[in-house]
């Protein structure tokens, strides 16, 4: 196992990469999780040295907590629609920049945001690069409360090992009152936009972690420091 240490350095190193991306002016997403926390706080840095953004867009309750902290002026997409650059982690990128994002419950959020973005930038460390998705990470799938049984029928027929998700003993509830409930696939993903269709026409799904054809980039720490990948390179 990857010493914890060392993982941390290295999504340090990527969000530092990543929060020198944001320019005087911008209008951003800011995502959730571990290596996206860093870019929230190299961001407070930044403006602490005269950086001035418009506003930032946070996707969960924990990242716009944060910001606070930090002092970074907070926005809504009621206020700015579009976005000009979205930054956020993932728990899975593939070689296509294909990701599996939800290990932190905050896909539903970290996708719209990343959809109102003109650029969509991944974060992450080398632990994170897999050459097929869904091998070592349960898909996570945000489901309304009152279809769970239908919903798990309907996983369970894809040949999904569905578990609901749990926090200290408690069914997890997202941020917008929904269930999570973590899909595994054996042998992986091979083909995510039939899957992707598949479950999006399952009623009572609202949202999948399969970030589909949005990453301009991944921004990935690891021993060797940072290098940006674009694409077919990972």
């Amino acid at each position: 196992m990857q010493d914890t240490t060392q993982q941390d350095n290295w999504k340090q190193l990527a969000g530092e990469a990543a929060a020198r991306l944001i320019e005087d002016g911008m209008v951003l997403g800011l995502g959730s999780g571990s290596t996206a926390s860093y870019v929230v706080r190299y961001l407070g840095l930044r403006i602490q040295e005269g950086l001035q953004i418009v506003g930032a867009v946070p996707t969960s309750n924990a990242t716009e907590q944060l910001a606070r902290e930090l002092n970074i002026p907070l926005t809504t997409l009621d206020a700015h629609p579009e976005l000009d650059l979205a930054v956020d982690g993932a728990d899975e990128i593939d070689p296509r920049l294909c990701l599996i994002k939800g290990g932190g419950g905050a896909l539903l959020r970290e996708k719209i945001v990343a959809s109102a973005a003109r650029r969509f930038v991944v974060v992450g460390d080398v632990t994170k690069q897999v050459l097929l998705l869904g091998v070592h990470f349960p898909l996570p799938v945000e489901i309304v409360p009152f279809a769970l049984p239908l919903v798990r029928r309907r996983l369970e027929a894809l040949e999904a090992i569905v578990q609901l998700r749990y926090k200290e003993d408690q069914v997890f509830v997202t941020d917008n009152g929904n269930m999570i409930l973590d899909c595994s696939f054996p042998g992986g993903i091979r083909e995510p936009e039939e899957l992707q269709t598949q479950l999006k026409s399952i009623a009572g799904v609202v949202e999948t972690g399969l970030f589909l054809n949005m990453t301009e980039r991944a921004i990935i720490g690891g021993p060797e420091g940072v290098k940006v990948v674009m694409g077919e390179e990972l």
